[in-house]
């Protein structure tokens, strides 16, 4: 069975913040199919040392830090994990201000989306259309999502208008 957008664990679950946001990104940063394990991202850094600044992992080490059984990390640990998930080590350290770790997560969520080729099909089509077609089309999906008990749709992500005027 798909999971749907936003369907992955929560980053506000219980553990540390650390443990927390690394779980996040296990759950949601994946290629299509399964996400990554701990013997998967352990190797893949530790086996590339030099891409991530010398750093080695032990699937051991990974999954105490997202069980919260260690939570403190080096800081080369926090950014070959942040490299490896391709978000900024701000989010990892705790050093983002709230709205910005949910501008993080809102991006993962749009990536989670993105995997799913036919909602990148329905976006790819709707380029080049003139800006009404484009709201028109968001509001037929808006009216779909009403009719099967759906959210309208995710948070503005910013960059979009909603029917304001310009």
């Amino acid at each position: 069975m798909e999971k749907s957008v936003g369907e992955g664990t929560s980053p506000k679950a219980a553990g540390t913040p650390l443990a927390q946001r690394l779980n996040y990104l296990f759950a949601n940063m994946h290629p299509p199919g399964a996400p990554y394990t701990n013997a998967y991202v352990a190797e893949e850094i530790s086996s590339e040392a030099d891409a991530y600044g010398g750093v080695t992992l032990t699937e051991q080490y990974l999954s105490m830090l997202r069980n919260a059984k260690r939570a403190n990390p080096s800081p080369d640990v926090l950014r070959a994990l942040a490299k490896f998930f391709g978000v900024p080590v701000g989010y990892l350290l705790g050093d983002l201000s709230e709205s910005q770790a949910e501008r993080v997560e809102e991006e993962v969520q749009f990536l989670v989306a993105m995997r799913d080729q036919r909602v990148r099909a329905i976006a790819l089509r709707s380029v080049g259309l003139p800006p009404e077609v484009q709201d028109s089309l968001s509001e037929i999906i808006c009216q779909f999502r009403r009719q099967m008990n759906l959210p309208d749709g995710p948070p503005d992500s910013g960059g979009e208008t909603s029917g304001g005027g310009n």
